[in-house]
């Protein structure tokens, strides 16, 4: 998820900044960056960047969707305000099976919908079902993926049904070198069928048909059309023989690993572990929707009058490019510990007037990255307001590598050696330079096993770390590189060409916004400084940027930004797995998705990071990625907003977020606001987790139990 955007809506901007200047009364301080008007009607006013995509969760992809989808919707788990890692929401506690491929959701009984519905296991199932369903094409499908045919599902693959009537069993016709082995201690019984698969969840749970079912060795799946069917099978004379004698069944959404075992269990089952998934069910994709509203309208059920939503607040009213209107909804099962009584959202995205709109007191907060790096010195002096923390964010230039010439592992080499990104980083003051795909300083741990990892790596190919960290920036490099390609750089420093460089072949596509823009024009520079080559920029609204980008459209270089869905290394390494990834490059690679599949069957965390590393530098060697810079928060507020923080994604759980009017207790201070508690946010955080905690204190208990009988 989640994409970062950029979009302009100057004309907005400049109206409203008018009329704040002629009406507000409110004189300034020295003390803050401007005017401070408290909201009288206990509604936050907060820029959320963009026009969304789509007020279906299941359809927008961005941070200026999810920054309104969080107030809409809910799921089974929300994040925690500060650290973003998983807390209950209408699931109070959950177990995982000991394989780690099954989840037992308990879900509470007082949740219901905007229109009084109540929430049971059963919207879950159409949930998720709707949302991998293919016609809906949903750009977040890939993300459900670990959820057992979820894949082939969303990709409208068949089951093969052999000619004895049973189906084909995936792991009979894997090939020899992408087979686990098994130590000794690892053996499990086989199943009766004699296949070897385990089934280590029996039990888990309700015994029911469906849960036997998904308990079954994993089937075979194969694309269900003749063309993507023959190339499958050619030169695989095996799984050939087996397809064309058997009879092709269509994965259909009732084969999906989700299950209401009663109102208020939903399961789900996974086709491998994953240790991540959890987290990742904060995301917007897998928030719960209303099965009836959807049925009743198609298309339209997102339209205000017509929606029903799950989440802290309803939607009242949307103006496209205006605003996005949303009031506390009542029939919320945590609606007494929420204290706003709306937000109104404001999407528009022009850096400059969304700073004047906030000094001028017309806002309260502002989204990530809006503070533009010439304000840096001034607005940093403000310590109740500015918040530039850690982000688990990066920024970076994809490479359409389907197309030439970016097609050539040596010219996508060459075009990232030669940004200095130091010097970028100098330019954007606010980030950190980036030449990995991970962002750098989120996850310290596995940063230790990369380290390690690449060192032992880089040594057997005689190389170092510091060679390989070299490549932020090695313009000498660069440009025997595209001569090694067939397009030679004459001349000499400051005056360099590439006379045969096919240039009508290549533009750099951004979406529209200021930063982009500045960000585009330096790179454009660097690539012309150094390479004597001159990238054509071109920009594009958010929307129609993402459809062009995702379908591989464009040519040569496109602009993106990516906010980990949760708090794992493995957020921005899945962009790149299995074929119909979300990477917008067209690269892919088989043996990619095995190194990651590989590392998160590994129990132990350290050991899986290590493996991930592996994985990051294999990709990083394809280089179908320009890496640029680790993001930081970068964001204001007004001292009067409590509960809001600049957790490592940028996104807040709104039910936590409201407004002080005691000036005594603003925030004085912004670099400590991770630190101070909050007994108001603390509290509410504290008894949403006190179900889960009771779980896993019970399960501790159990195992302890056990220990002990056994002994």
């Amino acid at each position: 998820m989640r994409e970062m955007s950029g979009q302009n809506r100057f004309a907005f901007a400049l109206i409203l900044l008018s009329l704040l200047l002629a009406g507000c009364s409110t004189q300034a301080s020295s003390k803050y960056f401007g005017k401070n008007n408290v909201p009288k009607n206990n509604v936050l006013r907060y820029i959320s960047g963009s026009e969304p995509e789509s007020l279906d969760p299941q359809v927008g992809t961005g941070q200026p969707e999810a920054r309104i989808y969080t107030a809409l919707y809910d799921g089974l788990v929300e994040f925690h305000p500060k650290t973003m890692e998983p807390i209950p929401s209408i699931a109070e506690s959950w177990e995982v099976s000991k394989d780690g491929t099954e989840y037992l959701f308990k879900l509470r009984k007082d949740a219901k919908f905007s229109n009084g519905d109540p929430i049971t296991a059963n919207d879950f199932v159409y949930s998720f079902r709707r949302a991998l369903k293919p016609e809906l094409l949903a750009k977040n499908a890939y993300l459900a993926y670990p959820i057992k045919y979820a894949e082939p599902y969303n990709a409208k693959k068949s089951f093969v049904k052999g000619a004895d009537g049973k189906f084909l069993v995936k792991s009979d016709f894997e090939s020899p070198d992408a087979k686990v082995e098994e130590s000794p201690d690892e053996k499990v019984e086989k199943d009766k069928d004699g296949s070897g698969s385990q089934a280590t969840t029996d039990n888990f749970g309700a015994d029911t048909e469906t849960h036997r079912f998904l308990d079954e060795p994993e089937r075979l799946a194969v694309p269900s059309d003749k063309e993507s069917l023959d190339a499958l099978v050619k030169d695989k004379p095996k799984l050939k023989a087996a397809v064309e004698s058997g009879e092709l069944v269509p994965v259909t959404e009732e084969h999906l690993g989700v299950e209401a075992v009663d109102d208020f269990t939903f399961r789900l089952k996974l086709f491998q572990p994953a240790p991540y998934f959890v987290g990742l069910l904060t995301h917007q994709f897998f928030r719960v929707i209303h099965k009836g509203t959807i049925e009743k309208y198609g298309k339209d059920w997102v339209k205000p009058g017509n929606i029903v939503t799950s989440g802290t607040f309803k939607l009242v009213d949307h103006k496209p490019y205006d605003e996005v209107v949303v009031t506390k909804d009542p029939n919320n099962w945590d609606a007494e510990n929420v204290r706003l009584d709306g937000i109104e959202f404001y999407p528009m995205d022009e850096a400059t007037s969304m700073m004047n709109i906030y000094k001028y007191g017309g806002v309260d907060a502002v989204y990530n990255h809006v503070p533009p790096a010439a304000w840096n010195d001034q607005i940093k002096q403000f310590k109740s307001e500015y918040l530039n923390f850690p982000e688990v964010a990066i920024e970076y230039y994809t490479f359409n590598v389907t197309k030439p010439p970016m097609d050539n592992v040596k010219v996508r080499k060459a075009f990232s050696l030669a940004i200095d990104r130091d010097a970028l980083e100098t330019f954007r003051r606010t980030t950190k330079t980036l030449v990995d795909f991970t962002p750098e300083g989120i996850f310290p741990k596995y940063e230790e096993a990369r380290t390690k990892v690449y060192t032992e790596l880089l040594k057997k190919q005689g190389s170092s770390l510091e060679e390989w960290r070299a490549r932020k920036f090695d313009p000498e490099k660069a440009r025997k590189l595209l001569e090694e390609a067939g397009y030679p750089v004459k001349g000499s420093t400051g005056n360099y060409s590439c006379p045969d460089f096919p240039i009508n072949d290549v533009a750099l596509l951004y979406n529209t916004s200021e930063s982009n823009k500045d960000v585009a024009e330096f790179i454009q520079a660097q690539w012309n400084q150094n390479l004597g080559i001159t990238v054509p920029l071109k920009n594009m609204e958010w929307k129609t940027f993402l459809n062009v980008r995702k379908e591989l459209a464009y040519k040569g270089m496109g602009r993106a930004g990516w906010v980990g869905d949760y708090m794992d290394p493995y957020t921005f390494l899945a962009l790149f797995y299995t074929e119909n990834n979300d990477s917008s490059t067209g690269w892919y690679d088989p043996k990619y998705d095995k190194m990651l599949d590989d590392a998160n069957k590994e129990i132990d965390p350290q050991k899986r990071f290590e493996m991930l590393a592996q994985a990051e530098f294999y990709l990083m060697q394809h280089q179908p990625v320009a890496p640029l810079q680790t993001q930081a928060t970068n964001w204001m507020k007004k001292p009067y907003v409590k509960g809001m923080y600049p957790n490592p994604g940028t996104l807040h759980p709104w039910k936590f977020v409201y407004i002080e009017p005691d000036e005594s207790k603003w925030t004085q201070n912004a670099e400590d606001i991770m630190k101070i508690s909050d007994p108001s946010v603390d509290q509410h955080v504290d008894r949403l987790m006190a179900s889960q905690t009771s779980v896993e204190d019970k399960a501790k208990r159990s195992d302890a139990a056990t220990k002990k009988s056994g002994e």
